[in-house]
């Protein structure tokens, strides 16, 4: 289902055709609502119609502030719920029992098991020997994130470091071009236009000459760019894909736990990740929000396995078959010699990951920091520990820089990431808005030693919610190309100052009230 808009080509409007939501989301959302409706329908009668049934119900409410409070939540999402749950008895209780849950279903958890089962094995006692020589501090960091994510420490990798989505999207179709054993793509959006139709010509010829070609698209990231029957045409042309967590209408964790992930993978030898996602804006083939600020980054090595291996799951636990795992699907590389180290990882929801791997990643950095700390993201709206870590980072000297958005896509969203400025500032946090327009690139930087790239946005979504992807990375030459990236979009950036923070007091209300719940979105 499509409707024609009219937009922005530097200095031309052109009318555009686009996807809008198709019938089956919305019969989905329509489900939702009424399943959730009727169960806090049956409720309110069974207190209206059964004599004391309303003290069972308190008795109940009672029990599950208890069990909120004994959690072990972070208590920036406790707080929201227990506020839900005492203001609004009724609506609040059952709206708790539906959504509160992010865990994945049990299906998903057994099919998972059998993947991680059949996946690479690495020996990574040679590479952490010579990571630990080189510094302690690096290899204890990369030890522990090993050991949260499931993952390993690579070497022998090569980076190259992109500023821009038209630089990914070029060198992405070069190498999508020469694939001759698998393309496996994974993206949250995948949208109708030049950048995906470009890659889309390319999979259907080499799907037609036997590559494997599979891809992965998120089914309520993609409800308004792609038809809902989007795998069904791409079967068509022996593009083996599948929606992750088909919407269905169901009020459990469905509308939670989306893939966030961005993962091309073209012969198991060299892999794509960062912030973009193929659509027109991330490319700047239309003007969205602005000039479209994103990043990626190019692997080339052993360190490509780990890619690999999150698309095989994330696809695995989605189609109907288990996946059929070859072994030229973790090829052995000669002669790749990079300077440097890496540990790409997966981050998501329990029990698939039981502690918070990117915000872990993030929090080691700034307490190794000791010259400065750089972050570019979306959004800002991050819990007490994660802010207080940013604002120890600056009172111990370090120079902590944080580039956001000036033109925003989400103007709620915008408001609560302008409501951290003040306290972080007031710490010495320096806080920029890139001028152009929308910055969507997700990267952390320290010391010129250390980095991290991929899709981990600095909000409760991403950093709790969301399945996510990274490249943590020590000593390796493409930081060098990150930092000049950094400094360059400093310069096309408005630097904040107190003056700029004042407003009004209905905005500051505003602001308050939407923090207090920003948890539970």
């Amino acid at each position: 289902m499509k409707k024609k808009i009219k937009i922005n080509i530097g200095d031309s409007v052109q009318e555009r055709e686009i996807n809008y939501i198709p019938v089956r989301y919305i019969i989905a959302f329509l489900i939702t609502l009424l399943e959730v409706l009727g169960i806090i329908g049956v409720v309110v009668a069974l207190c209206y119609y059964i004599p004391y049934f309303y003290i069972a119900l308190y008795v109940t409410t009672f029990a599950v502030e208890l069990k909120i409070i004994a959690s072990n939540d972070n208590p920036d999402y406790k707080v929201p719920w227990m506020l839900f749950v005492l203001v609004l008895p009724i609506v609040g209780l059952m709206l708790y029992f539906i959504f509160s849950s992010r865990k994945l279903k049990k299906k998903y958890i057994r099919r998972l098991k059998e993947l991680k089962r059949l996946s690479y094995r690495k020996d990574s006692t040679n590479v952490i020997k010579a990571l630990n020589e080189e510094s302690e501090i690096a290899c204890s960091q990369a030890k522990m994130l090993c050991k949260i994510a499931d993952t390993h420490v690579f070497a022998n990798t090569k980076q190259n470091y992109f500023s821009s989505g038209e630089e990914y999207y070029a060198n992405l179709l070069k190498d999508l071009e020469i694939a001759k054993k698998f393309i496996y793509m994974e993206y949250f959006i995948i949208e109708e236009g030049k950048f995906w139709n470009s890659i889309l010509d390319i999979l259907k010829v080499k799907a037609k000459n036997g590559v494997e070609v599979k891809v992965v698209f998120d089914d309520i990231g993609c409800m308004a760019t792609l038809p809902g029957n989007y795998a069904k045409i791409l079967r068509k042309f022996g593009i083996e894909a599948t929606p992750f967590s088909r919407l269905k209408g169901s009020a459990d964790s469905e509308f939670n736990n989306r893939n966030h992930r961005k993962i091309a993978v073209i012969d198991g030898v060299i892999g794509y990740t960062g912030g973009i996602n193929i659509a027109d804006e991330y490319i700047n083939e239309f003007e969205k929000y602005g000039h479209w600020k994103d990043v990626g980054i190019r692997l080339e090595g052993e360190a490509v396995w780990e890619l690999t291996r999150l698309f095989l799951i994330d696809y695995g636990i989605n189609v109907k078959n288990m996946v059929e795992l070859k072994n030229t699907i973790y090829p052995t590389m000669q002669g790749v010699k990079e300077r440097g180290y890496l540990v790409p990882f997966g981050d998501g929801p329990k029990p698939l990951y039981e502690r918070r791997v990117g915000k872990t990643v993030i929090q080691n950095m700034l307490a190794g920091a000791t010259k400065y700390m750089y972050i570019t993201t979306p959004y800002l709206i991050i819990d007490n520990e994660l802010c207080v870590s940013i604002e120890n980072t600056a009172l111990r000297g370090v120079d902590v820089r944080i580039i956001v958005p000036h033109i925003p896509d989400k103007k709620i969203v915008f408001n609560m990431t302008r409501s951290y400025y003040k306290r972080l500032m007031d710490a010495g946090v320096k806080i920029y808005e890139y001028e152009p327009g929308f910055i969507h690139a997700k990267t952390y930087i320290a010391d010129d030693k250390y980095a991290m790239i991929g899709t981990i946005n600095l909000d409760y979504r991403s950093l709790v919610h969301h399945f996510e992807n990274g490249v943590w990375m020590y000593n390796c030459d493409s930081i060098q190309d990150l930092k000049r990236d950094i400094d360059n979009t400093l310069s096309k950036s408005i630097a904040i100052t107190d003056n700029m923070l004042k407003t009004n007091i209905f905005n500051k209300l505003f602001r308050a009230f939407v923090r207090i719940f920003a948890p539970m979105l």
